[in-house]
């Protein structure tokens, strides 16, 4: 059956201007083409006509390149919404929480679930355990997902492949399924 059968649900997470600001974030940003994958998806499911949300996070710090005072709290131009399409707020890094993401998905009856977006190791990866756990059927785009290097707990620097890989790994055939868009693309 494929995911236009499935009425399969394109979530876009985060996928905010203020990432651009890599040095903030960590630096060494990989998959710098996810926006661009993101886009591909997008203008597939507009084409196809399936449920489109788009999330965005509202930080509680007035600091943070994600405060709603913030230009880069704004949805990059790639994959802004147009009329129609859901724009939800969350203040956590987890879709679910604090929104009524769950409820729509509910009252729509949809359990397929397709999530893109930044960043991997953050709001990807909680809302992708998240759905796992309230039983949608989920799949997670690698190549439409990235991140930041972080340091460690011990002063060390962990490359941000390694880190999205690692991560992409703890989801993969536990809380969803890791292709990339363009396996995606043969299923719709």
């Amino acid at each position: 059956m494929s995911l236009k059968e499935q009425n399969a649900t394109l979530i876009l997470i985060d996928i905010q201007k203020g990432f651009d600001e890599e040095k903030y974030w960590g630096g060494n940003r990989n998959n710098k083409d996810a926006e661009e994958k993101s886009s591909k998806i997008l203008k597939k499911w507009r084409e196809l006509n399936l449920p489109i949300f788009h999330i965005v996070h509202s930080s509680q710090n007035p600091i943070s390149r994600l405060h709603e005072s913030h230009p880069g709290f704004e949805i990059k131009d790639e994959v802004k919404p147009i009329d129609g399409e859901p724009v939800i707020k969350k203040s956590v890094n987890n879709a679910f929480i604090g929104t009524d993401l769950k409820e729509r998905l509910d009252s729509q009856e949809i359990n397929k679930l397709v999530i893109i977006g930044l960043t991997t190791n953050h709001c990807i990866s909680t809302t992708t355990r998240m759905a796992g756990n309230f039983g949608f059927n989920t799949l997670l785009i690698s190549d439409a997902t990235a991140t930041f290097d972080r340091i460690g707990i011990n002063g060390e620097l962990f490359d941000s492949e390694i880190i999205h890989q690692t991560t992409l790994a703890n989801l993969h055939d536990e809380f969803a399924q890791v292709i990339d868009t363009e396996k995606l693309f043969k299923l719709v």
